[in-house]
């Protein structure tokens, strides 16, 4: 057994002796929290849901909890990201904590995105992760969920299909928001922290200008060349993800007289997110 192994099997089995959330559902592992929108908008409650990077946690310092892997150990399955630098750390480990479960990584079906912008920890491979963003994507993801938890409850197919296509008018709502709302600004720049709207620009013809220089805080140069492109641009926002550090943005958007708009695309409120991420897009595009 691997030296780094048995530490995590001990720590699971101790939080399985006293972790008070131990139900008699079939637990499924997700490597982040809007992948559980996907499963409970399909599954409803028939399955516990354990995610890995909580609302709030960054994907860059992750490290499970004794209760993750407890519930990881337990789990039916495990639904990846497939591009997450952290997965790249611990998903091989997680796989051999429990062999048997199975795997569905949602990045089989998506197209990725590879930049030599992306460089950082969060990337893997140099592919962005972020797809889940876009409306097009997640109808890809949710066909695939749904294949998942047939395989996992054959029993109860009819429930999923019916769920699922109530879960795509849903995504297809959110799609036809960002069509009405881009479609006369094609082309259109937008300025945010950490690239993680890459999918929703490329999906409805915007072009996203990242604050990080090569997966870290931008060089004086490159914070001066931002500065410029905003005020030539007429850029009146500045996007940054929840779990960021607001100084660089602040000080962009201090020369510019822009304001910041905080955004949380690793919330599990899915719908609620992403719509309020087109809205407030849709808003910051049309100031300049």
């Amino acid at each position: 057994m691997k030296k780094w192994l048995l530490p995590l099997l001990i720590m699971g089995i101790v939080s399985c002796r006293h972790d008070p959330s131990v139900t008699d559902k079939e637990i499924i592992t997700v490597s982040i929290a809007p992948f559980k929108y996907f499963v409970t908008e399909i599954a409803g409650d028939d399955f516990e849901v354990n995610v890995m990077v909580q609302p709030g946690a960054n994907p860059h310092i992750y490290e499970p909890y004794p209760e993750q892997i407890s519930r990881l150990q337990r789990s039916k399955a495990y639904i990846s990201n497939g591009y997450l630098g952290f997965e790249k750390a611990w998903l091989g480990r997680f796989y051999e904590i429990n062999p048997t479960m199975l795997k569905l990584n949602l990045g089989d079906k998506i197209e990725p995105i590879i930049s030599g912008d992306h460089h950082d920890g969060d990337h893997a491979e140099g592919a962005d992760p972020h797809y889940w963003v876009s409306p097009r994507c997640a109808a890809e993801m949710a066909s695939s969920v749904n294949d998942l938890l047939c395989t996992l409850n054959p029993g109860n197919r009819e429930k999923y299909e019916t769920n699922l296509g109530l879960l795509l008018q849903k995504i297809s709502v959110v799609d036809s928001l960002a069509e009405s709302s881009f479609s006369a600004a094609e082309g259109k720049q937008f300025m945010i922290y950490h690239p993680n709207l890459a999918y929703l620009a490329r999906d409805y013809n915007l072009t996203e200008v990242a604050v990080e220089f090569e997966g870290k805080e931008p060089p004086p140069s490159r914070m001066k060349e931002l500065i410029d492109l905003a005020r030539e641009k007429n850029i009146r926002t500045i996007f940054v993800q929840k779990e960021y550090d607001l100084r660089n943005a602040r000080a962009i958007a201090g020369e510019i007289g822009a304001s910041i708009t905080v955004i949380d695309p690793l919330s599990e409120e899915w719908f609620a997110t992403t719509t309020g991420i087109i809205t407030e897009l849709h808003k910051s595009i049309t100031e300049n």
